[in-house]
């Protein structure tokens, strides 16, 4: 007969955040508390026996961290920042940009794209106002191809502290109105409202996370429109995933009464939600 554990109270819980919150692996990278806790409350919730709770969340961590390793050095861009023109058309400005945006696949990849992908994103959804920039990454350095005016608030947010410290320079430094927020937007998603949201290139990843939560997510959104973009081909390029992409968005906006409309770019779908808030 196998030998019974204790139920996961929330003293064992607290005390799993801190240990894995600390850990050599995470500690640099500041990963809200909320967010390792709202991973042991799962593994927790589903029945996992308390000794593979942590084997459990550890891998969680691992997937939804991946991104974050091996990130350039924010203190080094933050200082080479403060030497460069303030001016968004700078071309000096403009290729620290782009080397910025070169470090991570995900904007590597929109980089051919840029002086169109706003363009045309913007064709539909008229310039906005206001824009959240969801699980931001390093998107908010495109802003120089978006050609917003100065005082259209840009939210931009981000699991990585010192990847939001730098967003927020950078958005001070060219004078673009708004900030970088330090959150996890799927344990706590903004309640700031805005004519625009970007969620580039995540949504496949929060339903890895946790099945199914993307619905519940874009309604929890306040906004006018959600742009919601996915690769369309895999990691090797040998396999399109465009059917896949439609399932994932499809399965989110059923029976909403939403009007979705598709933007498809070289190895890139933006789903384009329009929501009434």
């Amino acid at each position: 007969m196998g030998k019974k554990t204790s139920p996961y109270t929330p003293e064992r819980i607290d005390d799993l955040v801190a240990k894995i919150s600390g850990s050599r692996k995470y500690k640099h990278l500041h990963i809200p508390p909320e967010t390792v806790r709202d991973l042991v409350q799962q593994a927790a919730s589903r029945g996992i026996p308390a000794v593979d709770i942590e084997k459990v969340v550890r891998e969680k961590m691992h997937n939804l961290v991946a991104p974050y390793l091996g990130d350039p050095d924010y203190g080094k861009l933050k200082t080479e920042l403060s030497s460069l023109p303030e001016n968004m058309d700078s071309p000096e400005l403009k290729e620290w940009c782009l080397a910025v945006l070169r470090t991570h696949a995900s904007t590597r990849e929109r980089i051919p794209l840029l002086d169109k992908f706003y363009t045309r994103i913007f064709e539909y959804t008229a310039k906005p106002r206001s824009i959240l920039d969801l699980a931001c990454g390093l998107n908010p350095f495109s802003i120089p191809w978006m050609n917003l005016e100065k005082d259209v608030r840009y939210h931009a947010f981000d699991l990585h502290q010192p990847r939001i410290d730098l967003v927020s320079s950078f958005l001070a430094h060219v004078g673009q109105k708004g900030t970088g927020i330090h959150a996890d937007i799927l344990v706590q998603p903004p309640p700031q409202k805005a004519d625009v949201a970007f969620f580039f290139k995540e949504a496949h990843r929060f339903d890895q996370r946790q099945p199914g939560i993307n619905r519940a997510f874009f309604q929890a959104i306040p906004v006018k429109c959600l742009l919601v973009s996915l690769p369309t081909a895999s990691l090797t390029g040998r396999r399109s995933m465009l059917d896949q992409d439609r399932r994932l968005i499809e399965q989110a906006v059923s029976g909403l009464p939403w009007n979705v409309r598709e933007i498809l770019f070289e190895n890139e779908i933006v789903f384009c939600i329009e929501k009434a808030i």
